[in-house]
This record gives structure tokens, C-alpha cells and sequence, in this order.
């Protein structure tokens, strides 16, 4: 863990609805890794044409979200404004300035730095020969073969890598692709959504006055200790509606590490018009589940890794680390990693909180606007 006292970075914020944009569609294309009913999200993606739905689906696993690039865009940065910018970018060249730098990881770091300069690297060869090998194919399974509920099918990686070979038809394919999903959906959740991510962005600058950088990045990360991961002169930090409770993170430069955090309240549902809170779904079903309610057990006396808990409960470690990331995602665990190794402790004044949801859930009218 970070030492404090030799950790003092500059705290500077950020803010744009382009990057919901992006993260929308990651979380519409991998559902089941954010808690999203898989069918609703389907039903989302229906509203996009067949042909560029179909681009989506193919490319979306291998595009990811560009934050890098999001965090250069100009003021407002909002949709419109990604979109544009976009359209600046001559088709050939569009999808390469979108991932020229590393991928983000997604809150818990397990893809390493080598891997990203090995993965961009590839992406941007095989978009400048035009062609794709089986090596790169084995690669990119390797890759995502080891991201615990993100499968990847090996017709659908060849799929992708073959639009990545057609870098032109794939620019303009995208585009239009993002365009039809702004259209169809994205025009009115930004107007949806803008209002709570300003809210949390207002609640993240008062903890900021009042918190330590480590209680800070622990708060907005719903549970994440500040490691050596995040280790920068200057931490960026923007909110995010979609991702909640989780974060995304990338490092800018040398000196700058940008942070996005889950800001969307505990009252509000991601599906527009949905009146059950979508962390208190979480919750109860996190807590529905006796092998999940053994873990918080151990995690009550002691933080643990996936391995020493597998050993405890006598399951495989992939089981366990299902359940972590079930009880990660309702916000009931805190992460920490340690030479690489996670650690996992129960969050007491989050399993706290989720009975007062619960509560206030059955006092109030859920029907009520």
C-alpha cells in the first residue's frame, strides 16, 4: 500500500458526458460484468441498425474506452463534442488515434503494462499491413482468456481482426455506428444522467476538503485501496454513471494518473424509468447466497486473498473469485492490491448502508417522480 507520507499528489478534476458515451456502450457489449440484465441491454442495442450493430459487436472487445482521448477533448466535452471530433480524423486513421495509448484497466489492474504496449502494438500493425496472423489471434485469447466473466469466442476475436485489417471501411463503419447509438438512445440518457454525474462530481470536490488522498480514492472507488497502481504526481478524477460501483483507470503520462469513478446515486436505477435501485438489487442479491454470506464472515475478521479463502471454504478459486466480484460489485468488499496479489475485507459501513437502502426503499412511493 501507498505510504501517505510520502504520497502527496495534486488532486485535479474532470467532467464530460463523452465519456458515458463510450462507457455505455462497454458496459451494453459486457452486461453481465456490471450487473446489467444481459436482455435489457440487448434491447438497447436492438435500437441501433442491424449492419452497424453488428460492426459494434464484432469491434467493441477489442476498442474498449478511449479515456485518453476522451480527457483531450474541448469543453463542453460532451457527446456532440466526441463525435465531432471524431469526424476530424481521416477514416483510415480514426480507430489507430483512439487507442494509441494503453487500454484503461478496469478496477482491480490485472492487465500489465507490458501486455498493453503488446496489445496496441499488434492493433496498430495489423491495421498498417492490412492483415492479421494466427499469433496475433493466440494473443488476443491469451489476453482476454485470462479476464475472469469476459470470454472471448475465437470467431468472434477473428471477427473483430478482420475489421481492424480494414482500417478505412472500419472508420467510417464506427463512426456511423456511434452516431446511430447517439440517435437512438445516448441523446436522451446524456440528458438523463447529466444532472446526477454533476451532483457527484460536486460530492467528490466537498469529500476532497475533508478527506485524506487515501480516504478520498477509497471513498470514490466504493472500496478500492490506493496502491502503487495509481502511484502519480497528479490524480484526475472524473465521474461516471455507468460503471458504479466500479472504476476505470489509466495513466496519461508519466505524471498523471486519471480516474474514473462511479458517481451514480443509490437511489437511481442505470435503466431509465426503472424505480428499484440498481445498488440495492445488488445488494440483496449479493447477500441472497450462503457461499457469499461465508466469505463477508471471514472478511469480518480478516482480510483475505482469493486463495486463502478457497482453502477455507473448499471450493476452486475461480468459484471464489465469482463471488468476490459479485460482493465487489454491490459494494460489500474492499480490494487491495498487494505485489500483485489482491486482498479482500468486508466494508462494514457499506453492508450498514445497503439495510438502510432497504429501508428506505419500502418507507417512500417508488412510483413516485
Amino acid at each position: 500500500m501507498t505510504n501517505e507520507a510520502n504520497f502527496s499528489p495534486t488532486i485535479q478534476w474532470d467532467f464530460g458526458t463523452a465519456y458515458e458515451l463510450f462507457i455505455s456502450l462497454h458496459v451494453l457489449h459486457n452486461p453481465d460484468q456490471f450487473g446489467i440484465r444481459a436482455s435489457w441491454a440487448a434491447g438497447v442495442r436492438s435500437r441501433i441498425p442491424a449492419a452497424e450493430r453488428k460492426l459494434l459487436e464484432d469491434v467493441y472487445s477489442l476498442t474498449g474506452v478511449p479515456m485518453s482521448w476522451i480527457s483531450n477533448l474541448p469543453m463542453p466535452k460532451d457527446a456532440i463534442t466526441a463525435l465531432w471530433a471524431l469526424k476530424q480524423i481521416p477514416s483510415s486513421q480514426r480507430m489507430i488515434k483512439l487507442q494509441e495509448v494503453d487500454k484503461p484497466c478496469e478496477d482491480d489492474g490485472t492487465e500489465m503494462s507490458a501486455k498493453h504496449k503488446q496489445f496496441n502494438e499488434t492493433l496498430l500493425r495489423i491495421a498498417d499491413s492490412r492483415q492479421w496472423t494466427l499469433q496475433d489471434a493466440d494473443f488476443f485469447m491469451k489476453v482476454f482468456g485470462k479476464k475472469p466473466g469476459r470470454s472471448l469466442k475465437r470467431d468472434s476475436l477473428e471477427r473483430a481482426l478482420d475489421w481492424w485489417s480494414r482500417p478505412d471501411e472500419l472508420g467510417d463503419g464506427f463512426l456511423s455506428a456511434l452516431q446511430s447509438y447517439y440517435q437512438a438512445f445516448f441523446e436522451e440518457e446524456e440528458k438523463r444522467i447529466r444532472p446526477a454525474l454533476q451532483a457527484g462530481l460536486d460530492h467528490a470536490k466537498d469529500l476532497s476538503t475533508r478527506l485524506s488522498v487515501q480516504e478520498l480514492f477509497m471513498e470514490l472507488s466504493q472500496g478500492v485501496q490506493l496502491g502503487e497502481e495509481f502511484h502519480a504526481s497528479r490524480l484526475v478524477f472524473a465521474p461516471a454513471f455507468w460503471t458504479t460501483p466500479l472504476i476505470l483507470f489509466e495513466k496519461l503520462d508519466a505524471d498523471t494518473q486519471l480516474i474514473v469513478f462511479g458517481a451514480r446515486p443509490v437511489n437511481m436505477s442505470v435503466i431509465p424509468g426503472e424505480t428499484v435501485p440498481d445498488g440495492l438489487v445488488r445488494s440483496l442479491k449479493a447477500l441472497a447466497d450462503p457461499t457469499r454470506l461465508k466469505i463477508l464472515f471471514y472478511l469480518s475478521r480478516e482480510s483475505l486473498t482469493p486463495t486463502e479463502l478457497a482453502r477455507r471454504l473448499q471450493l476452486r478459486p475461480p468459484t471464489v473469485t465469482h463471488h468476490l466480484s459479485e460482493l465487489r460489485l454491490a459494494s460489500l468488499v474492499e480490494l487491495s492490491l498487494e505485489h500483485e496479489e489482491k486482498r479482500y475485507a468486508i466494508r462494514k459501513q457499506a453492508l450498514e448502508g445497503a439495510f438502510e437502502n432497504l429501508t428506505s426503499f419500502l418507507q417512500n412511493d417508488p412510483t413516485r417522480e
